[in-house]
């Protein structure tokens, strides 16, 4: 359905479903990162909060393709040419008027999907060779176990810099282009001078994603039991 923006409350530009992963992702990633380097809880804390973290991100490629035109992969997934080309007008300083990810926050966005996603799922196969283990460590050769830990560490340290990168790019576009992204992730609005009519999915799609996606999560959590 299309949703005719209202100039005088901004325009709505991020649909429920895609903030409300927004700040559940960063409360989760928060909560692994202490449990994992910190011992903030028990180390059972740690997976399930993998485990929630994995049926996150699966609802939101599912939600890529399904779900509201500004969070539709297709909507701001752009080639090289048009990131080059937003680059170079940025140095410009020219008036965009982006709705939604631009072309480079964009790819930033897919890099950190990809990473959270590589850590996920490796961590189901990591084993500190004491006293914790994946749980799917018992199903795969101790070769298997060794490379996933290694990729599980090597890439914490990926995603702590991509992490670093994109809070500084919005902290660059709040102070410097004077466009506060942050805002907008919490209301759904952004204030844009014109009127814009968005295409939004329903909610109950959303939920429905989310619900098969725990589902799937949860029949691998009992498999590997």
């Amino acid at each position: 359905m299309s949703v005719p923006a209202v100039r005088s409350a901004g325009v709505q530009i991020w649909d429920l479903p895609t903030r409300l992963f927004h700040w559940l992702l960063v409360l989760l990633i928060l909560l692994l990162y202490a449990t994992g380097e910190y011992g903030l809880l028990d180390m059972d804390w740690h997976f399930w909060f993998g485990y929630a973290t994995f049926a996150l991100l699966m609802f939101r490629v599912l939600w890529g393709f399904l779900g509201s035109q500004t969070s539709r992969f297709a909507g701001f997934v752009r080639g090289p040419r048009a990131v080059v080309m937003y680059v170079r007008e940025s140095y410009a300083n020219a008036n965009h008027g982006v709705i939604g990810h631009n072309p480079l926050g964009g790819w930033s966005v897919i890099a950190l999907l990809l990473c959270v996603i590589v850590q996920s799922i490796s961590g189901l196969f990591t084993s500190d060779e004491i006293e914790t283990d994946g749980p799917l460590v018992a199903r795969v050769s101790n070769y298997t176990v060794r490379l996933m830990t290694r990729v599980h560490h090597w890439n914490q340290n990926l995603l702590l810099l991509l992490i670093a990168l994109h809070v500084g790019a919005i902290l660059f576009y709040l102070l410097v282009k004077h466009d506060n992204l942050v805002v907008p992730m919490i209301t759904g609005r952004k204030p844009l001078g014109h009127s814009v009519s968005l295409r939004f999915a329903s909610p109950w799609l959303a939920l429905a994603l989310l619900l098969a996606t725990a589902a799937i999560v949860a029949a691998l959590v009992v498999y590997a039991v």
